[in-house]
């Protein structure tokens, strides 16, 4: 399993196109699935833009377990949200106006 998980993992590093990559998103996962990914990064960006965790249930309705899961991964985790987003994350927080 893990050289399949590694296969994926550059499989993904070597797509640079977003539409490929959604494409690719949508044969793997479900939409839910692929719903569930992009709220669980938009809810790091929050945290790290200093948003309570009452607010950002508020504004995403992510349960408070996935959004304490998402939290102790900011906490303790490898370091990826903090990384990848700053290195690749867009400036605006991805909500509505």
């Amino acid at each position: 399993m893990e050289q399949a998980q590694g296969e994926l993992c550059r499989l993904f590093a070597r797509i640079n196109d977003a539409g490929d990559f959604e494409k690719l998103l949508e044969d793997l996962c479900t939409y839910t699935e692929v719903e569930q990914l992009a709220q669980r990064l938009l809810c790091a960006k929050l945290l790290l833009k200093g948003y309570t965790y009452n607010r950002i249930i508020e504004l995403t309705d992510i349960s408070s377990a996935t959004l304490s899961r998402v939290s102790r991964c900011l906490r303790h985790g490898s370091g990826g949200y903090r990384e990848i987003l700053a290195r690749y994350g867009e400036d605006g927080d991805g909500l509505q106006s």
